[in-house]
């Protein structure tokens, strides 16, 4: 066969497509073929090839001839000729890719039949790609997924982007869009396609950046250059590589102490930057060997929230603060966890009141402890914290204690004043401790002390002096009188002991008389007394504590010896010998009234027992005498009838005691001239009833003077005893008024019982009748 290329035409060349002449080929024989290329896309009309001209025919021969026939394969005519010249032209628009698809090579066979002469020849048109296509990807939205856990170097292949285009204006390059992880590598199969793939070029972190936007672009070789672009998500798939994060890993809450149950105490802020049960976190308490799990016993925790709460009352006092650890946990898998670290503090709240310790207690004190001394340790303490738990110890104010503050919570309980065990045994000393919280709580504690009795206290008599009566010739060992003293203190310092004092200021000593039981104080008789020879007794008693030292006092016992009548009256005068009769001789010419002579008596009791009474004993003859019933004075009571008669008179002389003691004496009376004077010189006696009285008279102012002087001088007496003040020893204070001991009615001038004046009077009466008779 004759090839033959023949130009294209115009319309080949406006289209900018590769410049080539449409050549043709030429066959003289019965039968040619001939070959055009055009490029595709060439509208209805365009230009292929001049077929007249190609097959070597005449135009217009073949316009006259009317015998052109143009068959097309496959039914659809997409070329014409012109029979005005000739001319093979496009009949509609030639698509390559439709008329081809992906066919390396597109060609459209035509068969020209000519008649007279039967002439067929074969036309070829070879339709050239153009560059019409842009590559494009399957799919503009195209989704990946890769782990973050991903190793570099990790391929993630891409979809071929495709072309319709063949040769050069197919794809020949691909390009990605900047990233810092991924690359873009192309790799050429052995059919020439490029395999784009996404390489991995650094490691990955979904919690950074859960998805990569890429953009993958195809383009051609083609001129202008065409290009499709394909959007990429590569989606970060998680992996557990995160453990949950505390944030903040360390806090701390302040709790007030006392809450009730149930009571929040913290919410965790826990994050897993994982997602989906890697993200999924579980709480739990943590515990180990180095920190307490009482923790647990009051805290709850809620597994899912992370919620801590109280579950039971929180004490300041048992701990002020915990330390919790929480594990939180994920679910993937392998888990991991986080820990959280929550540091509970509490505030102390004033519930606790404070407490009192006794450390130590000196009881009992001596109570002539000095001030100063101390009795007790105290110590105070608060559970409590802070102000709460600041105490301050105090006691009463009127107590004779105080507080002294050794260093802080301690105190020393210590005298403050002089102790008196008599005044108090002991003492209930409260303690009170306050603390400084708000509101105040207070605590009372009360020590006994009790006091030590010290012999500080001098047995002390109920009386100073003690006056007591006692019958003469009471019967030795006859109980006289009992003394009482009292001591205060107690135990041996208040045993106490009775005891006569000798003082040495009589012959006889005072115990020879008496005897005191030294134990209940009971005076006896040790002999008989008479009251005649021992009118009074001063007896110093002395009591004695059996304390260390021994303290003692006296007093004194004024004992007063009461007169029985065991006495019978005594003649005085006139003086005879026992047995034998009074002589007295008076005038024969006596009146009546005329005192013959006087019976003086006396009596060595007292009182009523010397009161005397005299009378004449009864005769059967008349008497011319008489005697005065109380004076004993013997008158003349009718004239004597003739002298040298005698007359015998017995008087008796009666006391007043009971029973009645008595004694006589006889009187021999005779008359005679010359017996007034020497009768009245003798016995010193009035001569007349009016002269004796006047002498009585006398004798009562006398003794009223006596009285009064005495008074006077014990006064005096008394008022500087009282200025010398109290005598040593304890001696009362008429000590230096009185003698001690014994003392007879005859040296003892202050005798208190008028008794002993009755008798003093009775017998110096006598003296002064004869006294005032005689001058």
């Amino acid at each position: 066969d004759l090839v033959h290329w023949a130009v294209a035409g115009q319309s080949a060349w406006s289209l900018g497509l590769l410049p080539f002449f449409s050549l043709s080929f030429f066959l003289h024989s019965s039968t040619a073929q001939i070959r055009y290329a055009i490029p595709e896309e060439l509208t209805r009309g365009a230009f292929v090839g001049n077929i007249a001209k190609d097959l070597g025919t005449d135009v217009a021969k073949l316009a006259a001839a009317n015998l052109l026939r143009l068959v097309s394969e496959g039914g659809r005519q997409h070329f014409q000729v012109n029979l005005a010249d000739g001319v093979l032209l496009v009949n509609e628009k030639l698509d390559r890719e439709a008329l081809c698809g992906r066919s390396s090579t597109c060609s459209l066979q035509l068969q020209l039949v000519l008649e007279s002469p039967l002439q067929l020849h074969r036309v070829e048109v070879e339709i050239l790609d153009v560059n019409d296509n842009a590559p494009q990807f399957p799919k503009n939205e195209v989704s990946l997924e890769i782990t973050e856990v991903a190793n570099p170097g990790t391929r993630l292949p891409l979809e071929v982007a495709e072309d319709p285009d063949m040769g050069s204006n197919s794809i020949s390059t691909y390009e990605l869009s900047a990233s810092d992880h991924f690359a873009l590598s192309i790799n050429v199969r052995g059919d020439g396609v490029k395999m784009p793939e996404i390489v991995l070029e650094k490691a990955l972190d979904r919690e950074k950046v859960a998805a990569h936007h890429l953009t993958l672009t195809a383009l051609d070789g083609g001129d202008p250059v065409r290009s499709g672009t394909a959007r990429i998500t590569v989606h970060v798939l998680d992996a557990n590589d995160n453990p949950p994060v505390c944030d903040p890993p360390i806090s701390k809450v302040f709790l007030e102490e006392n809450v009730p149950s149930g009571t929040l105490v913290a919410q965790l802020n826990v994050t897993d930057s994982d997602e989906g049960l890697n993200g999924q976190v579980e709480y739990s308490f943590k515990t180990s060997n180095n920190a307490p799990d009482t923790f647990l016993r009051l805290f709850s925790l809620d597994p899912q929230t992370g919620q801590i709460t109280t579950k039971a009352p929180l004490d300041y006092e048992d701990s002020s603060a915990y330390e919790i650890t929480v594990r939180a946990r994920d679910k993937g898998s392998p888990a991991m966890e986080g820990h959280c670290s929550l540091r509970v503090e509490l505030v102390d709240v004033n519930d606790n009141s404070p407490d009192i310790v006794l450390t130590s207690l000196t009881s009992p004190v001596q109570e002539d402890a000095p001030p100063g001394t101390v009795i007790a340790l105290i110590g105070a303490k608060d559970s409590d914290s802070g102000e709460n738990g600041h105490v301050h110890l105090q006691i009463s104010n009127d107590l004779p204690f105080k507080l002294v503050s050794s260093f802080k919570g301690h105190y020393s309980l210590v005298t403050a004043g002089p102790l008196d065990r008599e005044k108090a045994a002991g003492y209930n000393i409260t303690v009170m401790a306050t603390d400084a919280g708000s509101p105040r709580r207070s605590t009372e504690q009360t020590i006994f002390l009790q006091i030590f009795d010290v012999n500080d206290n001098v047995p002390r008599f109920s009386s100073p002096s003690y006056t007591a009566h006692i019958q003469e010739n009471t019967l030795p060992g006859a109980s006289m009188f009992s003394v009482s003293a009292s001591d205060p203190d107690v135990g041996a310092n208040s045993k106490l002991s009775y005891s006569i004092l000798d003082t040495g200021m009589q012959d006889v000593p005072i115990s020879t008389y008496f005897h005191i039981n030294p134990e209940n104080g009971t005076i006896y008789a040790l002999r008989a007394l008479d009251y005649e020879q021992d009118k009074v007794f001063q007896v110093p008693v002395e009591v004695q504590d059996a304390g260390s030292p021994a303290l003692s006092s006296t007093a004194m016992l004024h004992l007063f010896v009461l007169d029985q009548n065991d006495n019978a009256p005594t003649i005085v005068y006139p003086p005879i010998p026992r047995g034998s009769a009074f002589q007295q001789k008076v005038p024969s010419s006596a009146e009546p009234g005329y005192l013959v002579t006087k019976i003086v008596a006396v009596d060595a009791d007292s009182g009523h027992n010397a009161w005397l009474s005299y009378q004449l004993q009864e005769t059967s003859e008349p008497c011319p005498f008489r005697v005065e019933l109380h004076s004993g004075e013997i008158r003349i009571t009718e004239a004597l009838r003739e002298s040298g008669v005698l007359h015998r008179l017995v008087v008796q002389v009666r006391d007043n005691g009971i029973p009645t003691l008595s004694t006589s004496v006889a009187l021999v009376i005779y008359p005679e001239e010359n017996a007034v004077q020497d009768f009245a010189k003798a016995l010193d006696l009035p001569i007349s009833p009016s002269r004796a009285s006047s002498v009585t008279l006398y004798l009562i102012i006398s003794l009223v003077a006596i009285s009064l002087v005495s008074c006077v001088m014990l006064a005096v007496l008394g008022t500087r005893c009282l200025k010398s003040g109290p005598t040593a020893a304890g001696w009362p204070l008429s000590c230096c008024c009185r003698r001690t001991g014994r003392k007879s009615a005859s040296n003892f001038p202050g005798q208190l019982n008028p008794e002993g004046f009755i008798k003093y009077l009775d017998v110096e009466t006598f003296h002064l009748v004869m006294y005032c008779t005689t001058r």
